[in-house]
């Protein structure tokens, strides 16, 4: 389960720009390591619809691994997610985005008090 700091954590991250299920997950991969889809929806309260698409965001920026698990009996194997990136890369990679919008946006200003 995510406790307060973990849920500050979010509100953060999304402050930030980040999708709220995408949040949750980092947040809840960070701490957790290796977990199922099943446990994160668990611990998180995600929906299964909610955690698949919140993963191929976390997939296509290359933060996640992820393996099959065969179960024990017939069916298709579980899907074991873990987080790749250290939570400090995360942040760091955040820090470098919203410094590059800050520089755009202030090159933007300067423009505008040229034309004045």
């Amino acid at each position: 389960m995510l406790d307060d700091e973990d849920l500050e954590f979010v509100f953060i991250l999304q402050s930030l720009g980040m999708q709220r299920n995408v949040a949750v997950l980092i947040t809840y991969l960070g701490s957790a390591g290796e977990t199922t889809s099943r446990e994160i929806e668990q611990a998180t309260g995600l929906r299964q619809p909610e955690v698949s698409i919140a993963m191929r965001g976390l997939r296509g920026a290359n933060w996640i691994d992820e393996r099959e698990v065969k179960t024990g009996g017939k069916g298709r194997p579980s899907a074991v997610y873990t987080l790749n990136t250290p939570l400090s890369d995360i942040i760091k990679r955040i820090e470098d985005e919203k410094l590059r919008e800050l520089a755009d946006a202030m090159e933007n200003i300067r423009k505008l008090k040229e034309m004045v």
